[in-house]
């Protein structure tokens, strides 16, 4: 007996971790910052203003979750933004 092939369609979605979704605003970030390859494109492109919008979400989201993350999410936003702030800040 032998099963079928699974697509990504039969794959469900991750999504409620913190982490998780810290990780799909940073790996976005680090596209628009021309860091990353688009998958779809397959280029590395600079979008200096989605890089600005984004990088202010992550501040916004940083300022007002203090105090209601535990030890490891408030500590992974953090490397985040200190990561990625003087990439932003060049553009």
């Amino acid at each position: 007996m032998s099963e079928e092939p699974r697509t990504a369609e039969d794959v469900p979605l991750p999504g409620g971790e913190f982490r998780l979704f810290l990780t799909r605003l940073a790996y976005q970030l680090m596209m628009s910052c021309g860091l990353l390859e688009n998958p779809v494109t397959g280029t590395k492109d600079v979008h200096a203003d989605n890089a600005r919008m984004l990088y202010a979400d992550l501040q916004m989201l940083q300022d007002k979750t203090r105090g209601n993350l535990d030890e490891e999410e408030a500590a992974h936003l953090a490397k985040v933004l200190n990561d990625l702030g003087p990439v932003v800040g060049k553009l």
